[in-house]
């Protein structure tokens, strides 16, 4: 009986061998030249659509334009700017974003994390921290004074990929603004909810 379950195993391991040797995968739909080729034509465009707070508020009210956050759902659900409407970067796909923005004539506005101060829970900031160099080594620890933190900003991938996908009229947050500030609204399960206040008695 055991040698008769140790065969079967050997034809097993053989028949997953055999098949390894013959099986010839496509390369992955990957390509870094096409992302190098998008983000030489995208640096130019987006170089142009940088606005501050007053303005990315002032456009958000005309019809038709899409605040669009891309950062995850859970971070959504737990604040972001009122009326903006979510799809997650993760599942950008042509399908997925034709159902957020119908039209690639609609003027998008995007945010992220690094657009807000004030809070580094809920829009904590991307960056690369300076390594700290070991006690002793003078000249690394000079390098790394000079050195200067990378931004790892989920603006700049959203409005790549929203360009290359066809979506053109695309504008962005510029600005490091504190949540605290008066002029812009956020909703979502950690917002207070202020009461609507009570109209006046109508007088008889």
């Amino acid at each position: 009986m055991k040698s008769r379950i140790v065969a079967v195993a050997v034809i097993i391991l053989a028949a997953k061998a055999g098949l390894a040797q013959v099986t010839n995968y496509p390369k992955a739909k990957v390509s870094f030249d096409d992302f190098k080729g998008l983000v030489a034509e995208v640096e130019t465009h987006r170089a142009n659509r940088l606005v501050d707070l007053n303005t990315f508020l002032k456009m958000s009210k005309a019809p038709g334009v899409i605040i669009l956050d891309s950062r995850s759902t859970f971070r959504f659900d737990r604040i972001h700017i009122k009326g903006a409407r979510h799809l997650a970067f993760t599942d950008f796909t042509q399908d997925n974003l034709q159902k957020v923005i119908p039209s690639f004539e609609t003027t998008i506005l995007i945010y992220c994390n690094n657009n807000f101060d004030g809070n580094q829970k809920d829009f904590a900031s991307k960056v690369v921290a300076i390594p700290r160099p070991r006690p002793g080594n003078a000249a690394a620890t000079q390098f790394a004074s000079q050195a200067k933190p990378i931004m790892m900003a989920l603006n700049v991938p959203t409005y790549i990929n929203l360009y290359g996908y066809g979506y053109h009229n695309v504008y962005e947050l510029h600005e490091l603004v504190n949540v605290n500030d008066p002029r812009i609204l956020f909703e979502g399960s950690i917002v207070e909810q202020k009461p609507t206040p009570l109209a006046p008695p109508v007088s008889k």
